[in-house]
This record gives structure tokens, C-alpha cells and sequence, in this order.
């Protein structure tokens, strides 16, 4: 049910064992796809149980990637995959952060949980992710202060490969029946907001990630 970016997921996503579970599931993808921004389900590892046709439009011209494609695990995703900055604007502050953060709070919650260790692994093998996560996360956290992470209601930056909208920003909004939250499932929709001016600068992909990436990892150690 959930979308493929660029190549197959390596292990598939567990399904919910009851049918009338699965038949919501099922009926529930039929409504999403009627909404018109992306907008995506996540288990609690950030695992995408289900996306619409808007959230495929929006990472199309995401490149492949072993472990971090958008529709298999979008904190994989946002971590990981070198085009996420292409498509994710502000991608550290706007992005990265935040979901590091949430990170942090998943592993204090539930930090036995063999999918989230695994990701955790994955930090600590690349420098940057981790430096960021041991210090640029605390540093940035006493900045811009708890309520920053939030993802529901935030409004963040976007370069959308459609011309119509290019660079934008979205409003994200939480919208999780209870159904879904009974199934530990969280659903997040990207309200785009046409807010630019129409004749943007031509969108490009961003450069890979570097060693001075990110920069709050620099400011937290000066």
C-alpha cells in the first residue's frame, strides 16, 4: 500500500493481523488519495504504512537509496538520502532537527524497540548525523526551545519538482483518527501554500551532504 521511490523496500512492512484492520486500512488508502496535498501515515519508526499520488509528485525526482527512500521511512529519508535537501528546504533547521528531536523523545519512550535501535546504529555510523544528534540537538533544543519540534502546525520550506508550485512552504498538519492512533499509526499532510511569487527561481538539486553540512554542529561547538 505504500508508495516506492526509486526502487524496492528490502523487508515488508507488517500488516495488522485483523481483517477489519486491514478492510480500514484498505478503505483508508481509497480516502487519502483523494486528498490533494501529500500526505502520508507513519508507524511509530517513521516506517510509511500508507501515501497518496501528492506525496509521489512531490519526491518523484528522488534519486534510489539502499535504506532511506521516502515512501519506505521517511526519518530515513530526511536523515540519510542525499537529495532530502533537494526537496526539503531549510533541510537542517527545517527538517533534520526536528525529527532528530522526535527521534530523541521515540528512544526515550520506547528505546527497547528493535526498529528504532536500528536507526540509532545508523546514527552513530555516520560523523555528521551523529555529531549533530549528541550536540548540535541539545544546542539547538535550548535555542528554539521545545514547542519547535512539533511537527502539527508548523510551517516549513519545500522545492516542489512541480513547476506550479516550486519553492513553496507547507503547513503541516496532524490529522490522526482514532482508529489510526489505536493502531499506533500518526498521519501527517503537507498543505502546500502558494505563498511565492509565481516566477521562482528555477528549482536545482542541492549538493550532497558534506562534512560542514550541518552548521549547528559547528555552533554548539563554539
Amino acid at each position: 500500500m505504500a508508495y516506492q521511490a526509486g526502487g524496492q523496500r528490502s523487508v515488508p512492512r507488517p500488516v495488522p493481523e485483523s481483517l477489519e484492520a486491514q478492510a480500514y486500512l484498505q478503505d483508508y488508502a481509497t480516502y487519502l488519495e483523494a486528498v490533494p496535498f501529500p500526505s502520508v501515515v507513519l508507524d511509530h519508526r517513521w516506517d510509511v504504512v500508507l501515501s497518496n499520488a501528492a506525496f509521489a509528485s512531490l519526491f518523484r525526482d528522488v534519486g534510489p537509496h539502499p535504506t532511506a527512500l521516502p515512501g519506505d521511512n521517511f526519518l530515513r529519508f530526511v536523515l540519510f538520502h542525499p537529495d532530502a535537501p533537494s526537496v526539503l528546504g531549510d533541510h537542517e533547521a527545517g527538517w533534520c532537527l526536528p525529527m532528530l528531536a522526535c527521534f530523541a523523545a521515540a528512544m526515550e519512550r520506547q528505546g527497547h524497540d528493535h526498529g528504532l535501535q536500528a536507526i540509532r546504529r545508523d546514527i552513530a555510523q555516520d560523523p555528521i548525523m551523529e555529531a549533530a544528534y549528541r550536540q548540535g540537538l541539545p544546542h539547538w533544543m535550548r535555542v528554539v526551545g521545545e514547542g519547535a519540534v512539533e511537527h502539527d502546525g508548523a510551517v516549513r520550506p519545500l522545492l516542489h519538482p512541480d513547476p506550479r508550485w516550486g519553492a513553496t512552504e507547507c503547513r503541516i498538519v496532524g490529522d490522526t483518527p482514532r482508529t489510526l492512533q489505536d493502531m499506533g499509526y500518526t498521519r501527517l499532510t503537507m498543505v502546500l501554500r502558494a505563498t511565492r511569487p509565481a516566477a521562482a527561481p528555477r528549482r536545482t538539486r542541492a549538493p550532497r551532504r558534506t562534512a560542514g553540512h550541518l552548521s549547528v554542529v559547528r555552533t554548539s561547538e563554539s
